[in-house]
Order: structure tokens, then C-alpha cells, then sequence
């Protein structure tokens, strides 16, 4: 399927048709878009015109002193007026494709940002990020050079070619005829070209992702000390790309010396003749050299052309492949009327027959036919082995997939029918892995709430047992704590974390272990936080810490996809079964 698909996209990318995807991009800023047109325009129209004052300067070279020096002065005049409109060309071009460059990126990360994690089940992350930094660079050199390069050519080319035919239509018909020697060439190696160009991109994405990878996994990497595996994988596949961009680049060298050989030498074959003309008097030197100057100028925009066309080609590719992301369809959408919540929801929690497969997983039920009910300010602890379906709960009741069978309602209302926004708003979750952003501690506490005083941060950061460690850091709570907070401990970065959901002060608070990494005195003070954070809101607790466990008002007991047993801790304690036995192998006093 996936050989398909990636088939499929190549036979996309065999025209520059996918440049059109660029057309809403470019829509705002037509002024800039005429601006450099008519720039464009100009400067071909005087470089056209040069020619022309250079034939009048051979022609009069025995005519008077005075009209020489004014066919000098107007080549002069026609070089400034040059200079300025290609300055002009380039001041607006350039703006305009770092400006559209600009837009897209930012498109393309309001996209991604929003997109539901069964996207990532199928993408890399490497591969977004790709398409993001080495495909809008290939798209930016485009804009800001390729195309301006490839239409001054075209008006060169048509321009030049009108010019000869009115200097000479015999030697002019003498060049056209040559003119097909230099398209097949074109035609038959620039649809290998393209081909390579999309296979090139593709191998450099996939270099990318397994960089990123490995970078993200540093620590782990090098305590397995798989150093010498991961270099020889992303080192594979840097070879791959570099053999994909050989290949292209080979072609495009050969394609450019056919043409660039065949148009020089059509051109010396029709010189051999002109001069024999000149020789028997039928057109002057001064026509001779005007007709020489322009046969230059068009060979060279054909040569420009064909170089050009493999640019386009690759930036086809790099376009097509932004396209496709930003088109990618999200499994989990906001609905077209969506419903409201009151600005803050009481907090009642129904599964209802819930049905739900993973979609990297169809075969298996994550959670099978599941129901459940949690009231208004309820705290209630999920326990069970890995696997059983605790963690789905959570990405179901917030909406990060949709169940493939029954409903989740929050205060009786189905979460598909909210806002995704509204809907998020109203809970506060703790990962079991926090997830620390490379700013300053108080900035990462704020992003529970990012309208929060430091007063409010601070306070956050005391409930959550954070605030004395935080002033111990060298520029307390301003201090950076690194990518990933990897200045902080694994504790320290839990208790951010928790002192982040505190912040948010939301009616629905999601825990999934969040006392996991601490230490007995820090869970000590973190626990009462948190008994303090659930009064009068909803809680839902993935726990296998006996000390969270017993608080909770309700124990759901899960087992593939189901809950097999409910009630309190000592109620099931006493009845035996998986929950029994869960204490006795994972609680640090179960046996008790």
C-alpha cells in the first residue's frame, strides 16, 4: 500500500503542474506579482534593445563624430535604465518569495499543529519537519529566482527570436529549423528528470525523520551504545539521497550539455553563412553583429530554459508535497454547527457502548463495547495491566480519536458535537511523561494558562511542591531548562507539569501517573496538592501507587478493552481477582 501510494505521488510530479498550489499563496500580494512583471518586462524589452544601438554604432562608425557619440550616449542611457529595472526585478521578487515562503510555512504548521495523533501513526514527525524547512527552501528559490530567471527568458527568447527574423529572415529561418534538435532532448530527459527530483526529495525526508529520531532519543541511544547502528542506518541513508541527487544531477548535466551544444551549434553553422552574406554585400557588418548578439541571446535563454526546467521540476515536487499536507484529511474534525458548553462544565463523564480501535492497530479492540459513568466531582482511579485500555480513555474523552462504535457525552452532551477547543478547555492533564518546552520554568508552568500573573505561576508551582526547588535554579523561576527539560529531573520536571494543570484550573482533571516520578516526600506533598486540586472537580487517575489508589471514591479494574471489576480499594482487595493480585505484585503494601 504504501509503495502505491508513494508511486501514485511520483506519477503526480511528472509536470509542473503542482506549482499551481501555489497560486492562493501568491493571490494576496498582486501588486508585488505586477510590480516585478513589469520590471521583468522592462529590463528584457532594454536588453533587447541594446543590440540595436550597437548596430547603429558599426553601421555609423564612418559617419560623423557627433551622431557616434549620441548612438554611445543612448547605449549608455539604455545600460542605466537596465541596471535600475533589474534591481527593481529583484528587490520585488526576492520580497515576494520570502514573504509567500514565509506564509507557507506558517500554513503548513497551523496545519500540523491541529491534526489529531492517528496522523502521526502514519507520517513521521522527521517528514513534516521536512516538508517544512527543505521543501519551502526549494520552493523560495523558485519564487525568488527560477521563475523570475525562466520568464525573463521566455520574453528574451520570444523577443529575440522576432528581432532576428526582422534582421534576417533567411538566417532566422536557418535557426528555427534546428529548433526540435533542442527540444526532444528537453522532452525525453525531462520527465527522467522530474522523476529523480521527487525520489531525491523523498530519500532527504526520510534522512530527516531518522535524524530527528535518533536526536530525540539521545540518552537512550547512547546507553544501549547503539551509536554505531544509528550512524550506519542514517548514514545509509544519507547515501541513498546522495545517489538519488547524483542520478539527477547527471541527467540534468547531460541534458544541459546536448542542448547548450546543439543551439551553439546551429548558431556557428548559420554564422558561417551570414558572413559569406556580409562578404557578398547582401546585409551589412553592423546587421551581422545585431543578428549575432540576439542568436547569443536567445541560445543562452534556451540554454537558461532547459536548466530551469529541471528546477521547476524539483520545486513541482517540493510543492506537491506541501499540497498533500496541506490537503491531509484529520479523522478527527470540529462539527459544522458545534454545541456549547457553560463556561465551566460540571463535569459528568459517560462512555456509552464504546467501541474503539487504534487505526495502526485495527485488528485489535483497545476497548470492547465499554460503558461507563462518572458523576459531577467524582474521583475515580483506573487500574489494570498495560495495555488494558486506561490510557484510550483519555484520548477518547478528549477527543484526540473518535470511538468507532457508541458515544462519550460530557454533561450529556457528545464530544464530537463540541468545539475540539471548547471541549479541552474544560480539563487539565498530567502525562506520565511530562512534557517540558525549551523555555523558562515559568513559562512552562504558564502554559496552562498563558494570561496567568507570576503570582498566579507561583502559587501553582507551591501547590504542586515545585516553588522551593525552582528558586534553588540559578536564575530561579526565569531559568531555561533546556530542550525537553533536560536540566531538570525527571521529578522536578513532573512536579512543572502538575503545577501547569493546577494553573488551568480546569472542572475535568486528567492524572496518568503524575506522581511516578517522585520521591516519597515530594509525593507526599504533591499528593495533598492533588486531593486538594480534585475537590469539586471531576478526576480521573491512571494510577498503580497504592497511596492514589485508596483515595479515589470508585476503583474501575480494566482488562483488555473492558472493566472487569468496580468498587473501593478494600472491596476489591477482598474479592480477589486481578485487582487482588495487582496489589499484591505492584502496590508497595498490597500484601498488607
Amino acid at each position: 500500500m504504501a509503495r502505491a501510494k508513494d508511486g501514485d505521488r511520483r506519477a503526480k510530479a511528472r509536470n509542473i503542474g503542482p506549482l499551481r498550489g501555489l497560486a492562493p499563496f501568491l493571490a494576496p500580494y498582486r501588486p508585488l506579482v505586477w510590480g516585478a512583471l513589469v520590471a521583468l518586462t522592462v529590463t528584457a524589452g532594454l536588453s533587447l534593445a541594446l543590440p540595436l544601438a550597437v548596430r547603429r554604432v558599426i553601421d555609423g562608425f564612418s559617419q560623423s563624430a557627433g551622431l557616434m557619440d549620441e548612438y554611445f550616449g543612448a547605449a549608455t542611457a539604455i545600460a542605466a535604465l537596465l541596471a535600475l529595472g533589474t534591481a527593481a526585478r529583484f528587490y520585488l521578487v526576492t520580497r515576494l518569495g520570502e514573504r509567500v515562503v514565509a506564509d507557507i510555512r506558517r500554513a503548513l504548521f497551523d496545519k500540523v499543529i491541529g491534526l489529531s495523533p492517528g496522523f502521526y501513526e502514519k507520517i513521521m514527525t522527521g517528514e513534516v519537519l521536512s516538508r517544512l524547512t527543505t521543501d519551502t527552501t526549494v520552493v523560495l528559490s523558485v519564487i525568488g529566482s527560477s521563475v523570475s530567471i525562466a520568464l525573463r527568458n521566455i520574453l528574451t527568447l520570444i523577443g529575440g527570436l522576432a528581432l532576428l527574423f526582422w534582421t534576417s529572415p533567411k538566417l532566422t529561418g536557418l535557426v528555427l529549423i534546428g529548433v526540435p534538435l533542442v527540444i526532444v532532448p528537453i522532452l525525453a530527459l525531462g520527465r527522467r528528470l522530474r522523476v529523480l527530483s521527487r525520489e531525491s526529495q523523498d530519500r532527504i525526508a526520510t534522512s530527516t525523520a531518522q535524524a530527528s529520531e535518533s536526536l530525540l532519543a539521545a540518552q537512550t541511544v547512547q546507553a544501549y551504545t547503539h551509536e554505531l547502528a544509528s550512524r550506519a542506518r542514517f548514514g545509509a541513508l544519507t547515501e541513498a539521497a546522495f545517489d538519488a541527487a547524483r542520478r539527477r544531477i547527471l541527467t540534468r548535466a547531460v541534458l544541459t550539455a546536448i542542448v547548450i551544444f546543439l543551439v551553439f551549434a546551429s548558431i556557428v553553422c548559420v554564422l558561417w553563412i551570414g558572413a559569406r552574406d556580409v562578404r557578398t554585400g547582401i546585409m551589412s557588418s553592423g546587421e551581422l553583429v545585431q543578428f549575432v548578439i540576439y542568436a547569443v541571446m536567445v541560445a543562452g535563454s534556451a540554454a537558461a530554459l532547459s536548466e530551469i526546467w529541471g528546477e521547476l521540476q524539483r520545486a513541482a515536487g517540493a510543492t506537491e508535497r506541501m499540497v498533500e499536507l496541506l490537503a491531509a484529511e484529520d479523522t478527527v474534525t470540529d462539527p459544522a454547527e458545534p454545541r456549547s458548553l457553560p463556561a465551566r462544565a460540571r463535569g459528568e463523564i459517560v462512555f456509552e457502548d464504546v467501541t474503539f480501535r487504534y487505526p495502526s492497530r485495527p485488528e485489535t479492540a483497545a476497548l470492547s463495547e465499554l460503558s461507563l459513568r462518572v458523576a459531577p466531582g467524582e474521583t475515580v482511579a483506573l487500574v489494570g495491566p498495560s495495555g488494558a485500555g486506561k490510557t484510550t480513555i483519555f484520548q477518547l474523552l478528549m477527543r484526540f480519536y473518535d470511538p468507532d462504535a457508541g458515544r462519550v457525552t460530557l454533561d450529556g452532551v457528545p464530544v464530537d458535537a463540541l468545539r475540539r477547543a471548547d471541549l479541552r478547555a474544560q480539563m487539565a492533564l498530567v502525562p506520565q511523561e511530562p512534557v517540558i518546552f525549551a523555555t523558562s520554568a515559568r513559562e512552562n508552568i504558564r502554559f496552562g494558562r498563558p494570561g496567568a500573573s507570576d503570582a498566579e505561576v507561583e502559587a501553582a508551582a507551591r501547590a504542586a511542591a515545585a516553588h522551593d526547588f525552582l528558586t534553588r535554579l540559578p536564575q530561579g523561576y526565569d531559568t531555561y531548562v533546556g530542550e525537553r527539560g533536560v536540566m531538570l529531573s525527571g521529578g522536578q520536571k513532573q512536579r512543572i507539569a502538575i503545577a501547569r494543570a493546577i494553573l488551568r484550573d480546569a472542572p475535568v482533571l486528567l492524572l496518568d501517573e503524575a506522581t511516578s516520578a517522585l520521591d516519597a516526600e515530594s509525593e507526599r506533598l504533591v499528593q495533598t496538592a492533588v486531593d486538594h486540586l480534585a475537590e469539586g472537580r471531576t478526576t480521573l487517575i491512571i494510577a498503580h501507587r497504592l497511596a492514589t489508589v485508596k483515595r479515589a471514591d470508585r476503583i474501575l479494574v480494566f482488562q483488555d478493552g473492558q472493566i472487569i471489576a468496580e468498587g473501593t480499594h478494600g472491596a476489591l482487595v477482598a474479592e480477589g481477582g486481578l485487582y487482588a493480585r495487582l496489589a499484591r505484585l505492584q502496590f508497595t503494601d498490597g500484601a498488607a
